[in-house]
């Protein structure tokens, strides 16, 4: 007669840690204008991860940010209407997606 696990038997429980880049890097970025700077920001960040003093700087920063995380990058206007939305990798893209 064998034991369950409620009646005394101790039970293991396995836990895995990814250290990935993937699983460590995540958050689409945002590049925006305040205050007269342009900055990103990652999402579920409070603070902007870099600032810089033209829109095509911050954009290509953003642009290497959310390579690094395998996101989507989203740039905004001046008026801060979103102007474009990139994914990285490109195979990732909804639009790429048949049906």
């Amino acid at each position: 007669m064998s034991k369950s696990p409620r009646l005394g038997t101790p039970s293991t429980t396995t836990t895995t840690t990814t250290t990935t880049k993937e699983a460590v890097m995540k958050g689409d970025v945002e590049t925006y204008q305040e205050n007269g700077t342009w900055k990103n920001k990652v999402e579920g960040n409070t603070q902007a991860s870099s600032t810089h003093d033209t829109k095509a700087e911050a954009t290509a920063k953003g642009r290497e940010m959310a390579v690094e995380r395998g996101a989507e990058h989203i740039i905004r206007k001046q008026d801060g209407t979103i102007g474009e939305r990139n994914t990285y990798p490109r195979e990732r893209d909804p639009k790429n997606i048949p049906g």
